[in-house]
This record gives C-alpha cells, structure tokens and sequence, in this order.
C-alpha cells in the first residue's frame, strides 16, 4: 500500500456564505493530494504527459464528515491500496483538519489513456517501477 499525505490551507475564496468549504472544492484537494503523491515518487503527472499519457477522473464518490473553515490548514492523506495492473488506478483520499478530526473520505478513479487518441494504456512503466515496491511483500 501506498500513501502520501500534503497540506493545503483554506483560502477564503473556497468557503461560501456559511463560511464552509464548498463542497464541490473538495475534488481540486483531491487532484492536490493525487498530484502530490506521484511527487513524492520522484515522478510528476506533467512527466507522464510528455510521455503521452494523461488521467482523466471517470468515478469520484464523496463523504462529508465534518465542515472546514477559511484559513484551516488541511492534511490530504491519499493512499493506493492496489498496484495498478491495467488502464485503471484507483486513489482513497482522506482529509483532516488540524485538530487530526477526519472531515472527508473520498474515492477516484481515473484510466490511463494515450493524450492522442484518448485509447486505454496501461500506467508508465517508470511510475510502476517507483509504485511496485511498496507492493512487495
């Protein structure tokens, strides 16, 4: 299993006239906790772009435990819990508050697909090679 964890703090744009996040940003901290996570590998989604390959989300599940608030310093903690082996990867995205209360659980999947074409491939071999060994038993 893989996991990464990154922190972002609440801007006040993010938050509506309850001062709550909206939800909807929910998905940006997402794609944070994603793109960071791949960071720490060594290894960056505009890296797989010049390879041609990108990730588009296709599935994205939600839950709203708790509220965050304009000026919370966030933890995303994103974990792989399965080593991809064909065109999908599926990434569990938990957000805390400082105060270590889990506020969101979510769930993405996104397929790796040729930029070209937009055709099914399977991830970059040089991302796989960074990933497998936390799958190793």
């Amino acid at each position: 299993m893989f996991t990464a964890e990154t922190q972002i703090r609440v801007r006040y744009a993010e938050t509506d006239q309850m001062n709550v996040v909206y939800y909807g940003n929910y998905a940006q901290y997402f794609e944070v906790g994603r793109a960071e996570s791949i960071r720490h590998l060594g290894f960056t989604y505009k890296d797989m772009e010049a390879m041609g390959v990108i990730m588009p989300v296709v599935e994205m599940h939600c839950r709203y435990l708790r509220t965050a608030h304009y000026d919370d310093l966030l933890t995303i903690k994103t974990t792989l819990k399965e080593l991809p082996t064909d065109h999908k990867i599926e990434f569990h995205h938990e957000v805390f508050n400082e105060n270590k209360k889990l506020l969101t659980v979510g769930r993405v999947v996104l397929y790796f697909v040729t930029a070209n074409g937009m055709e099914k491939t399977s991830m970059p071999v040089q991302l796989y090679d960074k990933l497998k060994p936390f799958f190793t038993f």
